[in-house]
């Protein structure tokens, strides 16, 4: 789904608006960058475990850590994907539909998209903190799992923020294909 109204075309008096939209901006782009440099250690952990296999030599716990790293890669990406509109949308029906109802279909879907993350970032983190509590370790390195949890809440959080703002354009744009 494609809002109506996309970044930087203004929004509910500019106000809280603007200032959740320049947090966002700064907060996914940060974590968008932490993402590309994880997924570059993920790709030299990878090729130096391939070419010291061909040594007869393994890595122990390559799979934990290539799986972390990809893990927290994809979720710090999040938010930035979606302040980007870089998801597949399905839009047959929303379409052929009004203005008024697009409108307020899209502020719906916003809605429940902002209200699903803002629950998987507070039950992830809540998450983190039980493994950080019973002192949880992986398998096969047996090293500590739990900050692994946090940056993927993280993320989320960061996708919540992306999801915030796209909720208050909708509201806008809804208000506006009210009032015309």
């Amino acid at each position: 789904m494609t809002s109506a109204v996309q970044p930087g075309a203004g929004g509910t008096s500019g106000g809280v608006t603007h200032l959740l939209d320049r947090a966002s901006f700064f907060l996914n782009e940060g974590l968008a960058w932490a993402a590309a440099a994880l997924l570059g250690v993920m790709m030299l952990f990878s090729v130096a475990d391939m070419v010291m296999r061909g040594f007869g030599v393994t890595l122990a716990g390559s799979y934990e850590v290539i799986g972390w790293l990809s893990a927290a890669a994809m979720a710090l990406a999040l938010g930035t994907v979606q302040r980007h509109k870089g998801h597949v949308a399905m839009e047959l029906v929303v379409v052929k539909m009004g203005r008024r109802s697009r409108a307020m279909t899209e502020a719906l879907m916003a809605l429940v998209a902002l209200a699903l993350f803002a629950v998987v970032a507070f039950y992830v983190a809540r998450y983190g903190r039980v493994l950080h509590e019973t002192g949880s370790l992986s398998e096969t390195l047996r090293v500590i799992v739990y900050p692994w949890v946090y940056v993927v809440a993280l993320g989320c959080a960061g996708l919540t923020l992306a999801l915030l703002v796209d909720f208050l354009r909708s509201i806008a744009a809804l208000l506006a294909a009210l009032r015309g």
